[in-house]
């Protein structure tokens, strides 16, 4: 049979625990996890208010100035269009292993293999690169508050912990925990903009450009008041701007991982795909703009110059409109989002090591890491393999004295961005080739939803790639001159090349193995 169009290897199973398939497969806890629990998830890996502190300040400060809610306004149209074909691919394969799977049914396995490690690589450093953030965070946090100096790796080493014991159990108790985190701080950036719009705005106006999405592509460039009056010259770049503004989304993909452990997966999972980009979209644009308008615009590109008072754009228009309760409060969610975050990302990546390792690409994968628990029918060996991976990142950073903020942080997180959004692109251009290219399920298919919206998609990913490149060394920071950052275009490379050379190789030496790859799928997926 062709090698896009052999059928799924299915994962039958009737129990509502762990169940193993007619092929050996052991299968993850069906019915686990509702439409709420899958957004929960998937938002929750964009960490909507470490994005807006971290991302928005620089996207001021160096990149569209003002004009930073259009870049955001720019993404959230680039990401739909590919949101839309992602959307319309997860109603015929329902896999945990997403990318994976969809790029192998639409580029062939090879590609497949491929893309299957990049994710794994990028979700397995996200996880670590959020401890790193979370940490910092934790550190100012009790330090401000009770005027304890607690070491970074106190932090670290205690998330490690609580996100293993939570990925061994069933997932819904890990969607539980993270709704708790998700709602706070979205309740939090709320009330940030709410403040604004009830208060009439901010001290220079309601700054409506900010909202028109060509002026993402502005580049700052003028003079400012800076803080002590005096003039201040600016500049940055769009290119700058807009990548940050991508970045924010990191994480929202996940959505389809969980289809196997979910209620209906070809009902919600699409639904869960478009609304969580649209959502997180909206939210980002308005509270973006509300922050800056409440700081006023010449004003928060002169505090977002230096990143000791960058975050100024945020936590003036709280504590003028709220008090400082609520500053306080908002350095808290910074930490407890970030957790949240990286939690979420620790469940991706253990899904992703499961899996690969269910179809046994290397022989002992299936019983190892492709396994799932009897009770909760969670991936616990790989969620245990990826906390051991995180934890030696994590432990290397700080023998080797980085900082958690740029070091941990900044650098894994720019190793992750790298390889996501290059399997990113190959998933748009996927959805392309498996309805209109192998003419699979013309029921479906239609020029806009998985051609045009693809294909536009597709596009704008590799400009973002583009402007990763680009930007990589000012988005590094510091941390430019690491050997680490100049190892991250080969680790990204060896990681995706050995995938396919993998995969190359078990197609000549080891087909009984190679016909398996992304081919295992939910039962009762219409792809069957």
């Amino acid at each position: 049979m062709s090698d896009i169009i052999d059928p799924p290897v299915s994962t039958s199973g009737t129990s509502q625990t762990a169940a193993t398939g007619r092929d050996g497969v052991q299968r993850l806890k069906p019915n686990a996890v509702g439409l709420i629990g899958v957004l929960f998830m998937a938002v929750a890996t964009a960490a909507p208010i470490t994005a807006m502190v971290g991302n928005v300040p620089i996207s001021v400060g160096f990149g569209n100035g003002a004009y930073a809610p259009a870049g955001y306004f720019v993404a959230t149209i680039v990401l739909t269009l590919f949101a839309i074909g992602y959307a319309a691919m997860s109603k015929h394969i329902t896999s945990t292993g997403a990318f994976y799977g969809y790029i192998s049914h639409g580029l062939g396995r090879i590609v497949g293999l491929g893309s299957g490690f990049l994710t794994t690589l990028a979700y397995m450093v996200f996880e670590a690169s959020l401890i790193g953030i979370f940490s910092f965070f934790g550190n100012d946090v009790f330090s401000s508050f009770f005027g304890v100096d607690v070491p970074w790796l106190v932090f670290a080493v205690v998330m490690l912990a609580i996100n293993a014991v939570l990925t061994y159990f069933d997932i819904n108790l890990a969607a539980k925990v993270l709704g708790i985190f998700l709602i706070t701080e979205i309740v939090m950036l709320a009330l940030m903009a709410l403040s604004v719009v009830f208060t009439g705005g901010g001290p220079q106006g309601w700054s409506w450009g900010s909202l028109n999405p060509l002026n993402g592509f502005h580049s700052l460039k003028g003079v400012v008041a800076g803080p002590d009056g005096s003039a201040m010259a600016v500049a940055g770049s769009a290119g700058v701007g807009l990548f940050f503004a991508f970045w924010s989304w990191v994480g929202f993909e996940s959505s389809a991982m969980y289809g196997e452990e979910s209620k209906n997966p070809k009902k919600i999972i699409p639904i869960a795909v478009v609304s969580s980009v649209i959502g997180i979209g909206v939210f980002y644009v308005l509270v973006s703009w509300l922050a800056i308008v409440g700081t006023g615009p010449q004003n928060a590109v002169a505090i977002a110059q230096d990143s000791a008072t960058a975050g100024n754009i945020f936590f003036d228009p709280v504590h003028h409109n709220l008090g400082q309760w609520a500053v306080d409060m908002f350095k808290v969610l910074l930490m407890t989002g970030s957790f949240a975050c990286g939690m979420a990302f620790h469940n991706c990546a253990a899904r992703y090591l499961y899996a690969i390792g269910r179809e046994n690409v290397i022989p002992g994968m299936g019983r190892t890491i492709g396994s799932t628990h009897r009770v909760h029918g969670s991936p616990h060996i790989a969620g245990f393999v990826q906390t051991a991976i995180a934890t030696v990142i994590v432990l290397f950073f700080a023998c080797t004295g980085r900082d958690s903020y740029t070091g941990l942080y900044g650098l894994m997180a720019l190793l992750g961005t790298t390889a996501i959004m290059i399997v990113q692109a190959l998933a748009a251009f996927s959805v392309i080739f498996y309805f209109h290219v192998h003419k699979q399920h013309p029921e479906t298919a239609n020029w806009f939803r998985t051609f045009l919206a693809p294909l536009l998609g597709g596009v704008g990913m590799i400009y973002v790639i583009y402007l990763l490149a680009k930007n990589a060394s000012f988005a590094a920071g510091s941390a430019s001159g690491d050997w680490v950052f100049t190892m991250i275009p080969w680790v990204v490379a060896v990681v995706g090349i050995g995938g396919l050379a993998l995969a190359a190789g078990l197609k000549f030496f080891a087909p009984h193995r190679y016909a398996l790859l992304g081919r295992t799928v939910l039962d009762d997926a219409k792809e069957r």
